[in-house]
């Protein structure tokens, strides 16, 4: 991978459309040779959540899922695609919800969400924060730099949610840092067409308590994901079970 990377000068690390990039290259590299490869290149994983969503059991995953260690996961919560009917309750109690976030030192227990990896990544941040607000999207919860005592390193940032639409360019893309996109949806079929609606297909969820809905997502119908979870969020314990993508992941 180190030679395939100093060949190319363009390819950035803290993108995922330069992990895939990467992982094409690496598979011609590995083909070559008739060899086998195991990739994985990034996520733009979505909860689902039904009119039928427990929201007390739900906001806790949601939250983990989004914030937890600073959005720098490869099954990071990126897009939350709510149905319309109880869509300004969901941003409600996720609005609260971020205003109790602690952020600060990892190594203090007290503390909610560390730094972003460096400033390079807080810059990509920066910049997906600008290209919503051009796109016309709207801050539920805004995002910026924080400065000052115990923010010394320029590397610790505030966590976002921003309201936005799947299909621009910045939503399709996974930015590695605590920013949530809010997606609205009216009807179940949408809802399942928004989240295969991106070319990545790590970790997905349902927030559901309809069997007849969980059944559809976690079939053939529902989601594309190669992993596929229902009422737990899509960030957890998945070093302990079967781990694996589909698609451009």
């Amino acid at each position: 991978i180190g030679e395939l990377m100093s060949n190319d000068t363009r390819m950035p690390l803290v993108s995922a459309t330069g992990s895939i990039r990467m992982g094409k290259k690496v598979g011609e590299a590995v083909g070559k040779r008739l060899g086998k490869t195991i990739l994985e290149l990034g996520g733009n994983n979505a909860i689902i959540l039904t009119p039928n969503a427990d929201l007390k059991l739900a906001l806790p995953g949601i939250v983990f899922g989004a914030v937890g260690t600073c959005g720098q996961r490869c099954t990071s919560t990126r897009r939350l695609i709510i149905h319309e009917s109880i869509y300004d309750e969901v941003k409600e109690m996720l609005t609260n919800a971020y205003k109790q976030i602690r952020i600060g030192d990892p190594l203090d227990a007290n503390n909610h969400v560390g730094p972003l990896i460096d400033t390079d990544a807080v810059d990509t941040y920066l910049k997906a924060l600008e290209t919503i607000e051009q796109s016309g999207g709207s801050f539920a919860v805004e995002g910026g730099k924080l400065e000052g005592a115990n923010y010394e390193s320029g590397c610790y940032v505030k966590p976002a949610i921003a309201e936005a639409q799947n299909e621009w360019e910045i939503v399709q893309e996974e930015t590695f840092a605590p920013i949530l996109y809010l997606l609205k949806y009216s009807d179940f079929d949408e809802a399942i067409a928004i989240q295969n609606g991106v070319k990545q297909g790590l970790s997905s969820a349902i927030m559901t308590t309809n069997m007849r809905e969980s059944e559809i997502f976690l079939s053939h119908m529902g989601s594309d994901c190669g992993i596929a979870n229902v009422n737990i969020g899509t960030s957890g314990a998945e070093i302990g079970g079967a781990f694996g993508g589909e698609k451009e992941t």
